[in-house]
């Protein structure tokens, strides 16, 4: 499996990436997640699927499957009680194609697309607001630059 180590510099890949190409770039766009945040994701499993399943895309009343980049599915931290007993697993999942299609259309550095779908998932599993997203996000763009060399 590749490891891709400058979550800000693309790798160049003759064919689309595959899943586990994706898996690798979601792995070290966890680790640029500020560490406060990242210690409580532990338990959350992420998966990378091409698409949403057809359960989920009925659910969501989704137009097409590409409408949809990753979704978190389970019980967010802030809905838990003292009692909480888990019946599933929490996961993240990162949809490939959706992914891939919108990093054709923006121009955008594909680590920096799955790191922001990352971010937005792991902020509903703490049961965050969009702004409070976008100021990890920008926070884990701010380490991640700090982190380069020559930056």
């Amino acid at each position: 499996m590749p490891v891709f180590t400058n979550p800000r510099r693309m790798p160049c890949f003759g064919t689309a990436p595959t899943l586990e190409d994706f898996e690798a770039i979601a792995a070290e766009a966890l680790a640029t997640i500020p560490e406060e945040f990242r210690k409580h994701v532990g338990n959350v499993r992420i998966q990378v699927d091409d698409f949403p399943s057809d359960e989920v895309e009925k659910e969501m009343d989704l137009d097409t499957p590409f409408d949809l980049l990753g979704l978190y599915q389970g019980v967010s931290m802030m809905e838990r009680g003292a009692g909480h007993v888990a019946n599933d697993i929490d996961r993240i999942f990162l949809y490939r194609r959706p992914i891939l299609d919108y990093w054709c259309e923006s121009g955008e550095d594909l680590p920096h697309i799955v790191r922001h779908v990352l971010i937005h998932e792991i902020g509903h599993h703490f049961g965050l607001s969009d702004d409070d997203m976008e100021a990890i996000e920008a926070k884990a763009e701010e380490e991640s630059r700090r982190a380069q060399p020559g930056a």
